[in-house]
């Protein structure tokens, strides 16, 4: 049968069907039962699915196609299941306290402007009278017919795209509204010296003539009159401006999105994981329909969003990547993205900082910055290289306190009860004073750097955030001490137990507000999805009382950052083999007695012990089952540290089975 009849056929049937009076041959949704991945329904969720082209012969997944058949069989059962497209107009009741979504709610979308969807998807739509949003690219819409379209780069027919008149037609039909895809922004720019191309209208433009980069400025000016232009085009197509903007690519930028506030949208579609709570509606995300899933993969990915991702994770030194001779560091980024690829990980926490002598005192970054030296503009390139080709996510692993500064800036002090005398503690990380409004500036924009000129999912805070029982005693610290109802002297502040007691959540808390205070700088710039995590290390997790000797609270981690990383490393905590099991299990029983704390912890064991003289690797068996007594313990979230990728340690054919998530034949 030729395929425009099958086209034909399938939606005949599509229309007998909605037309029909007689019941339904499927039990109600509502009774149901539900399978063994699928959860009940949270209030006022709903699920954004986002196709591209519809295509009936063989689908181009450079546009991420999907076969017209395929389509029509997954909306098909998506209506055979309870789901329930919901308009814009709904989600923005319900977010605004209206009345609530139906259980099952979904909001498709379709990106580009595809010619398909008035040949293909619209007459889809009006058998359902399924309601769903198109979001074009102005510059592709503007070409003329006898040229061809300029499609990032790559020269497409015309004919796949719609003209203005069919987006004015379509909007018609009251059961599309349109949506903004930027005007001229889709597509990469320059984003570092090595050529990486990344989205621009989330990209600061790096020119190799001059070695700079885009200056934050001439970024928010360039995407105002990008944006200012595709809705002005909008509105003289169709009559009305667009309120929802859908990021190319589903990259989110905070700084754009400040220009799209002020143009009045009310809503941004990205393509990350997850049911959209309507909290925050300039996050929104959205399932990509790719690889032109059949059936049963659609059904299996659409009930998936709603699980709990587990986070896998390995953790990288970038330092280990990094090689002056460019031609070796290649070899080395090469090694690493194999790696992960082929480990299975679904998470790197990569290194953003250079600390080649392994003493946690930051003197150079692995990015441009304003206050300290650049090692090698490197730590973009490697970030994107994992995201595209090992398809995890990257968090940029980053000190708090330990940068090496100008030395005018107060350090964190121990005070000495027996002399009276304050002194840095030689045994401790060399940190600056976060009571100092200076250090609090430039660590913040050294954040900001981090956020403008890398690509990030999330930052996780190192170890370093901690104040001992002694600390911090300088004269900053005691002034913010009085400032805020404290003693205003270290002898005072020790004296009275229930004084104490105060003293160490005043600072546990101030930490905590710092990391929130560097997490609002780069979400400002990178945009709200940016997710956060910070190590915890085990003590203050196993005996409360131990906060005062950390500054370290659990209650607090997990009620402040996406993830809270325990070092779960026996070995650093001087347990032997033989009880390192036990001391696991403990660990993960104290997070279990939170509710859902599971949900959002993520143990990080140890891949070397560094108690013994010489850093010596743990045995890729030994890693493997502490692993698996995780699990059984019903901790879903691990990883380890660190990774050797350039020597195969561990061995991945050992830890893979027992890290990834991934089938593992």
């Amino acid at each position: 049968m030729p395929l425009i009849s099958r086209f034909i056929l399938l939606l005949g049937v599509l229309l007998i069907s909605a037309c029909a009076q007689q019941a339904p041959t499927f039990a109600p949704p509502s009774t149901r039962p539900l399978s063994d991945n699928e959860k009940p329904w949270p209030k006022n969720h709903v699920l954004g699915i986002a196709y591209h082209d519809i295509e009936d012969r063989d689908p181009d997944q450079a546009v991420v196609a999907v076969r017209t058949e395929r389509m029509i069989e997954q909306l098909a059962w998506l209506r055979e299941n309870g789901y329930k497209p919901v308009t814009i107009d709904q989600i923005l009741a319900a977010h605004k306290g209206g009345p609530e979504l139906p259980a099952k709610a979904i909001l498709l979308s379709f990106d580009d402007g595809y010619a398909s969807f008035y040949t293909r998807v619209l007459p889809v739509l009006r058998a359902y009278d399924w309601h769903a949003l198109l979001a074009p690219v102005g510059v592709w819409i503007d070409t003329p017919a006898d040229q061809q379209v300029d499609f990032a780069g790559q020269m497409r027919p015309r004919s796949d795209f719609l003209n203005w008149d069919q987006v004015r037609e379509i909007s018609r039909s009251g059961l599309v509204e349109i949506a903004a895809h930027t005007d001229a922004s889709h597509k990469g720019i320059l984003a570092n010296p090595q050529g990486n191309l990344q989205p621009a209208a989330a990209t600061r433009r790096y020119d190799p003539t001059t070695g700079r980069y885009e200056t934050e400025e001439a970024f928010q000016a360039r995407m105002r009159t990008d944006v200012v232009t595709i809705t002005e085009k909008i509105r003289k197509a169709v009559g009305y401006k667009p309120r929802v903007w859908v990021w190319p690519y589903g990259t989110a930028d905070g700084t754009s999105l400040e220009v799209i506030n002020e143009q009045g949208y009310q809503m941004a579609l990205t393509l990350d994981d997850g049911l959209d709570a309507l909290d925050n509606l300039m996050s929104s995300p959205r399932f990509l329909v790719a690889s032109d899933p059949d059936g049963e993969h659609f059904a299996n990915s659409i009930v998936a969003v709603q699980a709990d991702a587990p986070m896998r994770v390995v953790h990288v030194d970038l330092d280990n990547v990094y090689d002056p001779d460019l031609a070796q560091q290649d070899i080395n980024l090469s090694k690493l993205i194999q790696r992960m690829a082929d480990m299975g990980a679904n998470t790197v926490f990569l290194q953003a900082f250079a600390d080649p002598k392994g003493d946690g005192l930051v003197h150079s970054l692995y990015f441009p910055n304003r206050h300290l030296p650049v090692r090698a503009d490197i730590f973009d390139r490697v970030a994107w290289q994992l995201r595209t080709r090992a398809h995890v996510k990257v968090f940029a692993w980053m000190p708090v306190l330990s940068f090496a500064l100008d030395s005018s800036l107060p350090r964190v002090t121990r005070w000495d009860p027996k002399t009276g005398t304050t002194s840095i503690d030689p045994d401790q990380y060399k940190r600056l004073s976060p009571f100092d409004p200076n250090v609090r500036r430039q660590i913040g924009e050294i954040y900001q750097d981090l956020a403008r000129l890398t690509s990030v999912d999330g930052i996780l805070y190192h170890d370093d955030a901690v104040l001992s029982d002694f600390e911090d005693a300088g004269p900053e610290a005691l002034k913010v001490y009085a400032a805020n109802g404290l003693p205003g002297s270290m002898a005072a502040l020790r004296d009275d137990p229930a004084v104490m007691q105060r003293w160490t959540r005043f600072k546990s808390r101030y930490l905590i507000d710092f990391t929130q205070e560097l997490t609002a700088k780069v979400r400002a710039i990178r945009g709200p999805q940016v997710l956060t995590a910070r190590n915890i290390f085990a003590e203050p997790m196993l005996n409360p009382q131990s906060e005062a000797w950390f500054a370290q609270n659990l209650d607090d981690f997990l009620a402040t950052y996406d993830w809270t990383a325990p070092m779960a490393m026996p070995f650093m905590e001087k347990q032997s083999q033989q009880h390192s099991a036990a001391w696991l299990e403990a660990l993960v029983a104290t997070v279990k007695t939170r509710p859902d704390a599971l949900k959002r912890t993520v143990f990080e064991l140890q891949a070397r012990d560094w108690t013994k003289k010489a850093d010596s690797d743990i045995d890729g068996e030994q890693l493997a089952d502490w692993m698996g007594r995780l699990k059984r313990q019903g901790a879903t979230s691990f990883g380890y540290y660190p990774d050797n990728f350039l020597e195969n340690l561990p061995d991945l054919k050992i830890v893979r089975p027992a890290l990834s998530n991934k089938w593992n034949p």
